[in-house]
């Protein structure tokens, strides 16, 4: 019987090249195949994304770039189009064009930046295929643990709890979870940041949230919470609140 291809789910780190792992790195240069994620505005003009920009300098000629074109991101559609439906189509599209390597018995590695079960888009196809083909998850080192590390700010300590929370959830539930909070992450701002901070001044948290965007990339900004333009805020930013500070 012929053998089949295996499937990686490479995280290759927020956004520093120097914070790949060893593991991922010698799978990704091993790789027949390598698949990336990448907006559709992005492919359009030839670029890779940014996953993609943290790697590519480790791959070969011989290896087959596989761009995995976003058909939306974060724009608006008009109805009867939803994003759930068409994010599930992008993903079974692309599950289908994998499996073909998959099944002529080319291992593919699909790159994911951060890690690819933190809220990393690999973890759709990996649903998708994992049942039907070997599948490896390789971890990295995810952008809230890159987000804390630029700032310099320990994120939890001693017996403390850690709540990581999506910018998106409703005003209300996002109050409700932060204020029982020892300490907390929020990610995806963009625009639900005006919603964020008018929350954490609520909460009377705002004197102590930190806020990062494009953490350990080369464009990394650090802003005072208070400063940061609602509408310029990125998809790539998130906000800290720290755990009280404890002496040992």
């Amino acid at each position: 019987m012929d053998r089949k291809g295996r499937l990686y789910g490479l995280g290759v780190g927020p956004g520093d090249p120097e914070l790949i792992t060893l593991k991922a790195l010698r799978l990704l240069r091993a790789a027949p195949v390598v698949g990336y994620f990448v907006a559709k505005a992005k492919a359009s003009k030839g670029l890779g994304g940014n996953a993609f920009g943290i790697i590519e300098e480790h791959l070969h000629e011989s290896q087959l770039r596989m761009p995995l074109v976003y058909p939306v991101t974060t724009e608006r559609l008009e109805p009867p189009l939803s994003y759930e439906t068409v994010i599930s189509d992008f993903y079974d599209t692309a599950a289908v064009q994998i499996a073909e390597h998959l099944d002529a018995g080319r291992d593919v590695a699909v790159i994911c930046e951060g890690d690819p079960f933190f809220y990393g888009s690999y973890m759709y196809l990996h649903d998708r295929l994992a049942e039907r083909y070997e599948a490896e998850v390789i971890p990295g080192v995810c952008s809230m643990l890159g987000g804390v590390s630029a700032l310099g700010v320990p994120l939890v300590y001693r017996n403390q709890s850690l709540m990581v929370l999506s910018g998106v959830l409703p005003e209300e539930e996002l109050k409700r979870r932060l204020g029982d909070a020892e300490a907390a992450v929020v990610m995806k701002l963009g625009r639900n940041f005006d919603k964020v901070r008018r929350v954490l001044d609520e909460l009377d948290l705002a004197k102590c949230a930190l806020y990062i965007e494009r953490a350990t990339m080369a464009n990394q900004r650090i802003v005072p919470l208070d400063e940061v333009e609602p509408m310029a805020s990125p998809y790539f930013s998130l906000i800290v609140v720290p755990g009280r500070k404890w002496s040992a």
